[in-house]
């Protein structure tokens, strides 16, 4: 889906219609509009065409990382508005460490909780085994 030519005159590699992010990320252009909502991507606006650019793409990209390991979208635009700072990013790469060993710690605590829940329904499946194969042997010998 290529725009057209009075919007774009020829296919620029550094610029993106939303269809085309929305494919190359697999995300929905309802998701794409979410995140423009807050902040996270700024398309350029031409009538209702919107156009991202690489910056865009590298937000989204991050965006996505983010949600991934489980981030909120607030903490995610955090970071994000960090890389605007002048400070040579030194800012943005503290905070940035700071909120990684705090995930870090956070995902270290799921999965402990997941092992045991694992555990638990794994030791309560075995008894209900147990007791249907007693009942199916009981029934079998009526």
């Amino acid at each position: 889906m290529g725009l057209s030519p009075q919007v774009r005159d020829k296919k620029d590699p550094d610029i993106f219609t939303i269809g085309e992010l929305s494919r190359a990320f697999d995300v929905t252009l309802r998701t794409l509009r979410f995140y423009e909502d807050k902040g996270l991507l700024t398309p350029i606006r031409r009538g209702n065409t919107r156009l991202y650019t690489r910056r865009d793409r590298g937000r989204l990209r991050l965006v996505l990382m983010g949600k991934k390991v489980g981030f909120s979208l607030e903490e995610i635009k955090e970071m994000l508005d960090l890389y605007d700072l002048k400070d040579g990013q030194v800012t943005q790469l503290n905070a940035a460490l700071g909120k990684f060993n705090d995930q870090i710690e956070n995902l270290i605590g799921q999965k402990k909780e997941i092992e045991t829940a694992i555990a638990e329904l794994t030791r309560s499946r075995d008894i209900v085994e147990g007791m249907l194969r007693e009942k199916e042997k009981a029934n079998e010998e009526e």
